[in-house]
């Protein structure tokens, strides 16, 4: 069981966000992503407070590479990016610090059908690698196309939890509209 009291408690425990508005609160868009990955985790890239460049260099190219950032270039600055991979730059930066728990919120909004694929693929193979994702998201599709269970929220409450089996437009629906499950 893990006990959140603050942000800063989510992030020591290993609790990471990936914000539905990625360019305003998930990454730095006029950084580049080498320094947009490694930004969370400084601590791993420096000794007595140097950054060893070629370090966080190596991590952000070999980031680039497993999560198929495109263009596979650490100095390019986020801007620059398209969405997708503005997407997976901000995933980058929390996977380099191990996560136990990702919270996607809208994670594909605003992304090109390919990359909506490949994030889903990735949120896939997070799950089976162990680590908790929960995914908050407005689109049906998405909620039962990524999801092991689903939690149902109407007026601020929970008014239904599904599991696979359960899945269906219309249980989500009932739910989503303070009906019963």
């Amino acid at each position: 069981t893990l006990r959140v009291t603050s942000p800063q408690g989510a992030i020591r425990q290993g609790i990471y966000l990936v914000p539905e508005d990625r360019r305003l609160s998930g990454l730095i868009i006029d950084f580049n992503i080498r320094e947009n990955i490694s930004l969370p985790g400084l601590d791993r890239y420096s000794t007595a407070g140097l950054i060893n460049s070629a370090k966080e260099t190596l991590a952000a190219k070999e980031a680039c590479l497993s999560i198929n950032i495109k263009p596979p270039l650490p100095e390019m600055k986020a801007a620059n990016l398209s969405g997708g991979n503005q997407q997976k730059v901000v995933l980058a930066k929390w996977l380099a610090l191990s996560p136990k728990v990702l919270i996607f919120d809208e994670p594909t909004r605003g992304i090109d059908v390919g990359a909506k694929s490949e994030i889903y693929t990735l949120i896939r193979k997070l799950a089976g690698e162990g680590v908790s994702v929960i995914a908050i998201s407005s689109e049906m599709e998405e909620v039962l196309g990524i999801s092991d269970r689903i939690a149902v929220m109407h007026e601020g409450r929970i008014t239904g939890v599904l599991e696979r089996m359960q899945f269906s437009e219309e249980a989500v629906m009932r739910l989503a509209t303070g009906g019963e499950g």
